[in-house]
């Protein structure tokens, strides 16, 4: 195997690489804490893919003993190299907490850093802290702004944030039949859970205010809803929130 024989004379990337088929299994049966081993070897070497990826096994408890702290030390590396999953996750990890002392501030910045970069997740987040004004001044517009930009990557969650927004009039006037489109765009891209009967519940609620022409065109809207821009982070993944 080609990326074994690299691995072994020290390439980085094809560490991480072999590193990555033992994770998943791809030619190769699962094996994580050899996936682990593999990736810790280019992580050593700076891989910064390498280095989130481990900081992950360590937040999880994949292949080694589950550490927070060493989590977050993995996720820091990656992050100050740009790479946009781990300064998702470091935002987490100082909003929780997780190896390291709770810091919204530092939260706030690390979000900021992935959601420049295009991380759905992180706007979602950054928009959440600006409405509650945890690490940063409250700003609902600013809020909205974030939210925005998550749903226009078909963040769901964000759809229900928004749809909060709308009912609040936070940010935003009041407009029960925007909060129904983005309820009903939250319903209808949610996978099953507490989240999305919320989101119904919240649909319903709603309908029971509006009359039927309102609810008539709150739905021709969601279903015409298009996102305004794309925005494409070539390592967007991470926990969803």
């Amino acid at each position: 195997m080609w990326y074994r024989r690299a691995a072994e004379g020290g390439h980085a990337d094809a560490q991480f690489q072999l590193g990555a088929m033992y994770d998943r299994g791809e030619g190769v049966a699962k094996n994580e804490a050899e996936a682990a081993k593999w990736y810790r070897r280019a992580a050593d070497q700076g891989d910064a893919a390498a280095q989130f990826s481990l900081g992950d096994m360590y937040s999880i408890g994949r292949g080694v003993a589950k550490d927070d702290a060493v989590a977050a030390m993995w996720y820091r590396r990656a992050a100050e190299q740009g790479n946009s999953s781990a300064q998702f996750h470091l935002g987490w990890v100082y909003y929780a907490g997780l190896g390291v002392p709770a810091n919204y501030a530092d939260s706030a910045e690390w979000y900021r850093r992935a959601a420049d970069q295009g991380h759905p997740g992180a706007q979602n987040f950054l928009g959440l802290m600006y409405d509650t004004g945890e690490g940063v001044v409250e700003d609902d517009a600013e809020a909205v702004k974030w939210l925005l930009r998550a749903a226009d990557q078909h963040y769901e969650v964000a759809f229900f944030n928004l749809g909060l927004m709308y009912v609040a009039g936070g940010g935003v006037p009041k407009d029960p039949i925007q909060a129904h489109m983005w309820f009903n765009l939250a319903a209808a891209n949610m996978v099953p859970g507490a989240g999305r009967k919320q989101a119904v519940a919240n649909r319903m609620m709603i309908e029971a205010k509006l009359s039927s022409t309102e609810i008539s065109r709150a739905q021709a809207m969601a279903r015409n809803w298009q996102p305004k821009a794309k925005e494409v982070s070539d390592d967007a993944a991470g926990p969803a929130g």
